[in-house]
């Protein structure tokens, strides 16, 4: 579909077109242009609203212990990361031999 573009008026996306693009009344749309191009990302709702306040909390403990770590690396090379790598695996095996 092609529309004309003129000084007194907003540019307007037709009805069939926000109907393709599953637009409806009242969603927010973020307009972002590169090289030219005009892009329409519809804004997201935020998760905070998807629990309550005791959910929420659950959550973000969960969350903060699992930016604790473990974490291994940074490695200055793959060899290094396949090195760690193996060994785990045979740290591992013992111990569920063990177990």
């Amino acid at each position: 579909m092609t529309v004309t573009v003129n000084k007194k008026k907003e540019l307007v996306v037709p009805q069939s077109v926000r109907r393709q693009a599953g637009i409806k009344s009242g969603d927010r749309l973020e307009f972002r242009v590169s090289g030219g191009i005009i892009s329409i990302i519809p804004e997201l709702p935020s998760a905070d609203a998807d629990y309550t306040p005791a959910q929420r909390k659950v959550v973000d403990a969960r969350l903060a212990e699992a930016r604790k770590g473990p974490y291994h690396g940074p490695f200055d090379s793959a060899d290094e990361a396949i090195r760690f790598l193996r060994k785990e695996i045979r740290t591992r095996k013992i111990k569920r031999k063990t177990s």
